[in-house]
């Protein structure tokens, strides 16, 4: 239940970058970014209570290889 509910809440950052991006109007978007930023503290704020209770346990971290591996593809895809 607490990673739908992460999910989610990180569906809805997309939605607001997208959101953001895409708007002329400077008020608008000042409160787009005030409605993300909110959001982005509330999905923090649920992450650590998640972390604390082991309600939610994250993927292992990428090897300094895999990191190398894909930074490098990165870069390839670039030019």
């Amino acid at each position: 239940m607490v990673a739908d509910t992460l999910a989610g809440i990180n569906g809805e950052l997309t939605r607001y970058a997208g959101m953001i991006a895409q708007s002329e109007n400077k008020e608008l978007k000042s409160t787009l970014k005030q409605m993300r930023n909110a959001c982005e503290q509330s999905q923090e704020e649920l992450y650590q209570i998640a972390r604390e209770k082991s309600y939610y346990v994250p993927a292992a971290k990428a090897t300094d290889a895999e990191v190398a591996h894909v930074r490098d593809l990165f870069k390839q895809n670039s030019l």
